[in-house]
């Protein structure tokens, strides 16, 4: 009864757990983020707000097929497993064993267990089995299964990261390809405009109304133009391929699929993009540093556990013969229990410096947090100012295209009238030209944009 007593002592101060108590940080938004930017919802799927099937289907395969996705989902299964081993040490170890050795003793040597003097050979058969857990006194195993919990946060967060950073990098590329397909087709456009103007000058010129520097002209926009198209296309292929590795798909895989031409997609302004209360708890680095944090402050704990005595309790039940007809027997049984204790007296050091390098590893661990906060408060705040410029510059430059159209008509009518040379008509298409490019990427800049925002939001995959 004193030894069961004693067992059970022993086993319930295993509830003690030495160093400091992770507290999870609730880091303040910056003041200038009002009450209704804080209570604003943010679509997870926000991918889906850009209202194009398509880019919806590329970032859903993107997320199953991609690389770098597939190895963080992989690591993620990985630090559960590791988790799952080590949770082990709450449970006893049992394990079964058996032996049979042919020995011989020596004649003059300090023991013989076959009683035969060392002047024949025997047989040895043994079978047992064997018990034993560790009593967790100061916490040493409830802090290390702390570090592994850590560990599972942070891979996860790191999925998240990534799943986020190739939704958003699938839509950009996208976005991208669409802008460029825009371009070709502006491009396309005023070769159009630029061959028409020079059938008419090259036919004044044959009237003798004008000169050759009017079709010298004429024929230079028209170079001109014709030469921004190959490096469009090639562009456009870059772009496609970009799509292709990303999906992990071959170069080329998806020609048949982009090569046609969409319009740019174009959210409309007013969805909600305010920022949401939780932001801290959306972000993937924001959730990666603070696992970071929790495990170094857990590793703390099992330092300082390393300072306090260890005890483990075993067991053990078999049977041991010399005769194997004999193994089984009652008589031929073997116990044994009792507890084991491990005092560490003189590590030359070693405990104290690394108690001290993880108090150190947790400080650094808690710097980081901090700067991983600011910096995404900055990039939130930056994304929300460049958007709303975005959306300034491209009502500006929508109102110039048109202004430029209706000045390229009554050029040419005036041209075709005589009223005007040829130069003012080719500054004008120049500028028409110049204005539709500007557009084009304003379009999708302002689109691209709205990605950024939404990832610096911290929008993605539910968890």
């Amino acid at each position: 009864m004193k030894r069961a007593a004693l067992l059970l002592t022993l086993a319930s101060l295993g509830a003690c757990s030495v160093g400091p108590d992770f507290q999870k940080p609730q880091p303040a938004l910056p003041a200038h983020w009002g009450p209704a930017t804080r209570s604003a919802a943010v679509d997870r799927q926000w991918w889906q707000q850009l209202g194009d099937a398509q880019l919806t289907a590329l970032v859903e395969r993107a997320a199953e097929a991609n690389l770098d996705v597939r190895t963080a989902a992989n690591r993620l299964e990985q630090s559960r497993i590791a988790r799952q081993v080590s949770g082990s040490q709450q449970l006893p170890g049992v394990s079964l064993g058996g032996s049979y050795q042919r020995e011989r003793n020596s004649a003059v040597g300090l023991l013989d267990a076959s009683n035969r003097s060392g002047k024949s050979s025997f047989d040895l058969w043994s079978s047992a089995v064997d018990a034993s857990w560790e009593v967790d006194l100061w916490g040493h195993v409830h802090r290390s299964l702390e570090v592994a919990d850590a560990e599972v946060d942070l891979s996860r967060a790191q999925r998240d990261g990534v799943l986020l950073s190739i939704s958003a990098e699938t839509a950009a590329d996208y976005l991208k390809l669409r802008g460029v397909q825009a371009q070709i087709a502006v491009a396309r456009q005023n070769l159009d405009i630029a061959r028409h103007s020079q059938q008419l000058t090259q036919t004044r010129f044959e009237n003798g109304v004008t000169t050759n520097l009017d079709t010298a002209n004429s024929a230079a926009l028209v170079a001109t133009i014709e030469a921004r198209l190959p490096m469009l296309q090639a562009e456009q292929a870059r772009f496609i391929n970009a799509l292709s590795f990303l999906l992990g798909a071959a170069p080329g895989a998806l020609n048949d699929e982009l090569h046609e031409p969409k319009p740019i997609p174009n959210p409309a302004p007013d969805v909600p993009l305010g920022l949401p209360s939780e932001l801290a708890q959306r972000r993937p680095d924001i959730q990666q540093s603070e696992a970071a944090l929790h495990r170094a402050t857990a590793a703390i704990g099992v330092a300082k556990a390393d300072f306090y005595p260890r005890v483990s309790l075993g067991a053990s039940f078999g049977f041991q013969a010399i005769d194997g007809s004999d193994l089984g027997a009652w008589n031929s049984r073997q116990w044994n229990y009792g507890p084991s204790l491990y005092l560490p007296i003189f590590q030359g050091g070693r405990l104290t410096g690394t108690l001290q390098l993880r108090e150190h590893q947790q400080q650094e661990a808690a710097l980081n947090y901090q700067k991983v906060v600011l910096g995404a408060w900055h990039e939130v705040d930056n994304a929300l100012t460049d958007y709303s410029a975005e959306q300034q510059h491209h009502a500006a430059l929508s109102e110039a295209v048109r202004q430029n159209e209706l000045a390229l008509t009554t050029a040419r009518e005036r041209y075709r009238g005589g009223a005007i040379d040829f130069i003012n008509v080719l500054g004008v298409q120049r500028s028409l030209l110049e204005t539709q490019s500007a557009l084009v990427d304003s379009s999708t800049q302002a689109a691209l944009d709205r990605v950024l925002l939404y990832r610096a939001l911290g929008g993605g995959w539910p968890q």
